[in-house]
């Protein structure tokens, strides 16, 4: 159909994708502050992999050399069981162990929704409205085909992510080499302990970029090109001192309230002009939520506009530990995600190695 927002083969133009940090076009430059699908012909790995592809090989021996250290290494994957009381009628984590071969061996069986503990948003995830115009979910409330409300990255429509023989920006292209590069720890917990600042994650406690950018300059955080982004709020320490009680009223609770990143054009501005190529948090969904502002979201905008994977309730308690230990915020960072073909999300598999 002419003029339609979807991409497809009959209709794919070839957009010359950046080859260095320096092809890129500035935020203000860019032609469609909303979608930046440069990265190849529908259902390419090139499109599937989005900024993952700034992760070169360059990079990544650059980043090895620089940040490995000391060789402490910590993980960021919480357990499978957490969050227990999961949201959003998401399932519980279930864990089975069954006789292979009585009485000589055992096997698993694991059932499971990523999203419940840590996890990669992959860009099967999250949409964008497809009307630039649209400013709410309540807007589109009565359609009855996804593709007069939703475009998904790289102008995927939902049927193609439905379509089970179709892998197109399924999560498993990450898996192929996994992901590697220069992380950085924006620690606001701590520094909000430092500062006196009260608050619970599961609040509507926003952060402005302002004290994001107080945080970098309190722990002498440097950005570069590349880097894989990750934001300490506290969540899964709050979880922890949590009864069922709470939990259960939490979970019924809809819609649940989360602290999180303030959004707006600023902040979309930082990320951009930083070349970030993942961004990762404690949170449960990385910005504030309920969002006040709908046609603002980091999670629209970076997962279905930009192509920049979104990390949530990774565990970064230890990680700020070792940090704070060796006062260096830095570190080099690994995730091999689960090789799913057709896959939404994804458990992290992720450390970082200082």
């Amino acid at each position: 159909m002419a003029g339609s927002p979807f991409v497809t083969k009959d209709n794919y133009v070839p957009v010359k994708a950046p080859k260095t940090f320096a092809d890129f076009p500035s935020f203000d430059g860019l032609p469609d502050r909303r979608r930046f699908w440069v990265w190849g012909p529908p259902g390419s790995e090139e499109e599937a992999l989005g900024m993952l592809n700034m992760l070169t090989p360059e990079l990544v021996a650059s980043a090895a050399a620089k940040e490995i250290k000391y060789g402490e290494r910590v993980g960021l994957g919480w357990t499978f069981d957490k969050l227990d009381f999961p949201p959003f009628k998401r399932a519980n984590f279930k864990h089975d162990i069954k006789w292979v071969s009585f009485p000589f061996a055992f096997d698993d069986e694991y059932h499971m929704n990523p999203q419940q503990s840590s996890q990669w948003d992959g860009f099967r995830h999250h949409s964008q409205f497809v009307d630039p115009n649209v400013t709410s979910r309540e807007e589109l409330a009565g359609v009855s085909d996804p593709d007069e409300a939703s475009i998904w990255y790289g102008g995927t429509s939902a049927h193609e992510v439905l379509d089970r023989s179709n892998d197109r920006i399924s999560i498993h292209h990450w898996a192929k080499k996994g992901i590697a590069g220069r992380g950085v720890l924006l620690d606001y917990a701590s520094w909000a302990d430092e500062q006196g600042i009260k608050y619970s994650t599961f609040d509507k406690h926003a952060i402005p970029l302002s004290d994001l950018l107080k945080v970098a300059e309190r722990y002498n955080v440097t950005f570069e090109p590349g880097d894989i982004l990750c934001v300490r709020i506290g969540v899964t320490r709050e979880w922890l001192t949590k009864d069922d009680e709470w939990k259960a009223q939490y979970q019924k609770t809809v819609p649940p309230d989360h602290a999180g990143i303030e959004q707006s054009e600023e902040l979309l501005r930082f990320i951009w002009d930083n070349h970030f190529t993942a961004l990762i948090g404690d949170a449960i969904a990385w910005e504030l939520y309920p969002n006040p502002n709908q046609s603002l979201s980091v999670h629209q905008t970076v997962l279905a506009g930009w192509g920049v994977p979104l990390g949530e309730l990774f565990d970064l308690e230890a990680l700020a530990a070792l940090c704070k230990e060796k006062n260096k915020y830095s570190f080099f960072f690994t995730s091999m995600p689960f090789n799913a073909v057709g896959g939404v999300s994804s458990a992290p598999n992720a450390m970082a190695i200082l």
